[in-house]
């Protein structure tokens, strides 16, 4: 696999900041080929030492959540000791003012974004059931505690202001300074997730399932600027939120007959960045061992 075009570009990654999640391998990897990364993140809560209390050792939710307080300055320090070129900004996509002061921030740090990785995302376990009543019993409160609620606006519109409005307008916002740049390469992957339906976490899966919708669209208007637009589904990933439980169910479904690990989901969007992925776009790429086929 060559990335011959990969050297001295610039990459804008969003959600970066779990050290051992896709963000962050994504990060590492385009790196390690040249690139200059500009990672976003936003942290959701303290730490668990500033609450006071000890921070999770083992795999599940609570780990996954504490891995979302934290700052992307480790996958910084790490990029940088290895002899990449990176620098990061805190924000909330969900903020629309936001998407053009990132890729401002950007600009200004390391050059025009070509390569646009949409990785961020927002998720709260909610549900069509009204409270009370009788739950679908393979819904996420089985692996990660606790009741999914009953959908509201609120937890709808923050769904899809986060996951999909902010990946719309990072699409715009790129391809508006490509256009107006007048270049002729651009990349854009855009992460969303395996399932139909979602049971038990039904607005993050609709939201996710529209960004595929905006995906194909930018597809089939950007192409003749020099974008290509592409998504990658995650199977069962170990980012943090598998518990053993969880975990054993996965393997057992997954025809490949492991956990995938957020290197093999970073192996997928390269491929899609490489020399050979030139003729590739609009496409749905699964990346899960054969999960969810």
């Amino acid at each position: 696999m060559s990335y011959s075009q990969l050297k001295n570009r610039v990459a804008l990654v969003t959600g970066a900041n779990n050290p051992i999640g896709i963000g962050a391998a994504t990060a590492r990897a385009l790196a390690r080929e040249g690139v200059s990364v500009f990672m976003h993140y936003l942290r959701l809560g303290k730490p668990a030492a500033e609450r006071g209390e000890p921070a999770p050792t083992e795999p599940g939710w609570p780990m996954y959540l504490e891995k979302g307080t934290m700052s992307a300055d480790r996958v910084l320090e790490e990029i940088r000791e290895a002899g990449g070129k990176a620098e990061c900004w805190e924000a909330d996509l969900g903020v629309p003012e936001n998407i053009p002061a990132l890729f401002g921030r950007a600009e200004q740090a390391l050059g025009p974004v070509q390569i646009l990785i949409s990785n961020h995302a927002h998720c709260q376990h909610d549900t069509l059931v009204p409270a009370g009543a009788e739950a679908w019993n393979r819904g996420p409160e089985q692996f990660f505690g606790g009741a999914s609620a009953t959908v509201t606006a609120e937890g709808i519109d923050r769904h899809f202001a986060v996951n999909t409005r902010a990946v719309a307008l990072m699409m715009a916002e790129f391809a508006r300074r490509h256009i107006s740049r007048s270049a002729r390469w651009g990349r854009i992957v855009n992460i969303s997730t395996a399932s139909e339906g979602f049971p038990g976490e039904v607005s993050y899966g609709a939201s996710k399932h529209a960004l595929e919708s905006y995906s194909r669209a930018a597809a089939s208007e950007l192409g003749r600027y020099g974008i290509t637009a592409n998504i990658v589904v995650p199977g069962p990933t170990q980012t943090g939120y598998i518990n053993a439980e969880l975990a054993k169910r996965c393997v057992t479904e997954t025809p490949l007959g492991r956990l995938g690990g957020p290197e093999d989901v970073a192996d997928v969007i390269m491929l899609l960045l490489s020399d050979q992925a030139h003729w590739i776009t609009g496409q749905l790429i699964n990346a899960g061992g054969g999960y969810d086929m």
